[in-house]
């Protein structure tokens, strides 16, 4: 009969066939192991944590010892997730303690809680049924993970005959652990829900949509087919030796007042894993370090943190120069404050270039380390030079390029047929960047597939290094499946001159330094108006309406009629709107207001749009 004791009972023995020792929560009581609890109240295994603070650290003194293990779990602020913060520095980073040596000396050292190297000196022991005297009643979380004494995970379960106990009652009731048995999680790092056969794998901060399945055990081809997603998670998530690298490297905090924990879903860790172990190779060999491709939504961008973070602390790497490349300056902005938020995992604080001479300066003659960010144009020459000259010859050097296919090609010289400079020959910023690095690797992080027939990638990036498409993510319930229905607005426009400028425009270049900048502004400005021309916009807010209406239509009858309110969304359905240009999207909003009123948004007084107002975002 399954039920959730049988579910239990088979998890501690997927967890014992991994390594993990185990115990019976009545074995932990106060009055049973006084070593380990002093009291009802308490979840730290006290023995088990001064024991392993002593093996891991033989120089310190036993009141050293005591220290440390008062430290480790010290509350250092009331907010639970800030408390969390603290304590994952000290778990990964160690904690600092002063004491006497024995020739009466002052030291100064930092203790380690872990044995993140080999790993053979931790103590891994999992626990059910654990008695905790809470604030309220006393609370018995169906399974602990304890590292050497320390509680790192909970893992709450439910029958799985029980149709009203699904994974989401038992997140609600880690919910109500947070409030009753608080302490329990002041040392948490991954939180897991199952019902058996479905199982989520969540932070301590992390709302139900962020509870994810764990799909692989290890490494992104080893999927195996099992009967309950609660055996791939034991086995693959909760593996001693993949579990270290996990909290070395693929945990962050973002924020300081509100702190938000963002744990690595499975395709994360992963990928960043076989990524940093080719870049590895790629600076030994060509430089080719890969293609990491993330559909959109997947968390690409705290994948490239967790990427830099773990290629940082490899020893391999001799303290490499890490450069972020992007080609828009809001795309820089935006990565950058990514980076920064996630600074105490890469130990230093990334530096931004906002000119081509402060990127010369932050990397001419840089002999090791630093997160450089820097828009691809910033690598062309100066007025006064043929190419650019090199800035860095070591090979330690990795180049991270963000979305920015088209501005990193260029690497042959190519014939200008049109302008003042018809006849020479120019090359892309590909080639201004590789004069500038010579010996640098290169890695491509993108949320768009690469077509079969684009050499221009695979030449300078390499081959797919990780790849989580949208097949993957629809599964995983990361994203909802998308669908394409081709539908055009027939006008009389040129459309051979719209064709001409689409050739023409590729993206306006937002660096003062790049040439061209307002040439391109202009061809971009024309394609602008004949997109955003009323008689189009007037045809396309017509079409959108009846197709929203049709489909609303089609959901009124699977969910029941419209509450009478006049809204016509309320039954469910939403409709959003990309538009080239933020103009084009207000023009577009006001046509579809002409023809529905009700649905207007609210402006500023002077008429124009807050991006955070209403119902229009522009």
């Amino acid at each position: 009969m399954i039920n959730e004791d049988a579910v239990e009972q088979q998890a501690i023995a997927w967890f014992q066939d991994i390594g993990w020792a185990y115990l019976h929560g009545s074995k932990l009581t106060p009055d049973v192991a006084p070593e380990q609890r002093g009291d009802g109240r308490s979840v730290v295994l006290s023995g088990r944590l001064t024991d392993a603070i002593r093996r891991l650290n033989p120089q310190l003194p036993p009141e050293a010892v005591e220290e440390v293990a008062r430290l480790a779990v010290h509350r250092e602020h009331p907010d639970l997730a800030r408390t969390n913060a603290a304590f994952h520095r000290k778990l990964v980073e160690g904690v600092p303690v002063a004491y006497t040596d024995s020739n009466g000396e002052k030291q100064q050292d930092v203790a380690r809680l872990v044995d993140f190297t080999e790993g053979k000196d931790n103590d891994w022991l999992v626990v059910n049924q654990l008695a905790i005297a809470g604030t309220k009643d006393g609370r018995r979380p169906d399974v602990v993970c304890y590292l050497n004494g320390l509680p790192i995970a909970v893992l709450e379960l439910k029958n799985p005959a029980d149709a009203n106990a699904d994974v989401w009652a038992a997140w609600r009731q880690l919910q109500t652990y947070k409030d009753e048995v608080g302490d329990l999680f002041l040392t948490n790092e991954a939180l897991v829900v199952s019902d058996g056969i479905t199982a989520r794998v969540g932070s301590l901060t992390a709302s139900p949509e962020w509870f994810m399945p764990w799909r692989t055990i290890s490494s992104a081809n080893d999927t195996p087919s099992v009967e309950f997603e609660l055996e791939r998670v034991v086995r693959g998530f909760f593996r001693p030796d993949l579990l270290l690298d996990y909290l070395r490297f693929f945990i962050l905090f973002e924020g300081e007042e509100t702190v938000v924990k963002k744990i690595a879903g499975y395709h994360q860790f992963h990928g960043v894993r076989a990524a940093v172990e080719q870049t590895l190779q790629a600076t030994k060999h060509e430089g080719k370090a890969g293609v990491f491709w993330h559909t959109q939504g997947s968390g690409k961008s705290i994948s490239m943190a967790m990427y830099a973070g773990k290629l940082l602390q490899q020893p391999g790497m001799r303290n490499p120069t890490l450069v972020v490349v992007t080609d828009r300056n809001d795309l820089d902005g935006q990565l950058f404050g990514q980076f920064a938020a996630a600074r105490a995992l890469l130990r230093e604080a990334p530096v931004q270039a906002d000119s081509r001479e402060r990127l010369r300066e932050i990397l001419d003659g840089r002999q090791s380390g630093g997160i450089v960010f820097t828009t691809v144009q910033k690598f062309s020459p100066m007025a006064d030079e043929d190419t650019h000259p090199v800035l860095s010859g070591r090979s330690n050097i990795v180049v991270i390029s963000d979305e920015a296919h088209r501005s990193q090609y260029g690497l042959k010289p190519k014939l200008i047929t049109e302008g003042k400079k018809k006849g020479q020959y120019a090359v892309g910023y590909a080639k201004h960047l590789r004069d500038a690095l010579p010996n640098a690797s290169f890695i491509g992080f993108t949320g768009t597939p690469i077509s079969s027939e684009d050499k221009d990638t695979r030449g300078v990036f390499g081959e797919y290094v990780s790849v989580y498409d949208i097949a993957d993510a629809v599964e995983d319930g990361a994203t909802v499946q998308i669908y394409y229905e081709s539908r055009r607005a027939k006008l009389d426009l040129n459309n051979e001159e719209i064709e001409k400028l689409n050739a023409e425009v590729e993206e306006v270049v937002e660096d003062e330094e790049v040439e061209g900048r307002e040439k391109t502004k202009s061809k971009w400005a024309q394609l602008a108006k004949l997109v955003g021309a009323k008689p189009r916009l007037e045809a396309i807010a017509e079409d959108l309406l009846a197709h929203f209406d049709k489909r609303q239509e089609a959901m009124q009858t699977q969910v029941g009629e419209p509450d009478g309110d006049g809204g016509r969304s309320a039954f469910g359905g939403k409709a959003m709107i990309v538009a080239m240009s933020r103009d084009i999207c207000v023009a577009l909003y006001d046509e579809i207001v002409e023809l529905r009123p009700e649905m207007a948004g609210s402006r500023r007084e002077d008429g124009t749009w807050n991006h955070e107002d209403g119902q229009i975002r522009v």
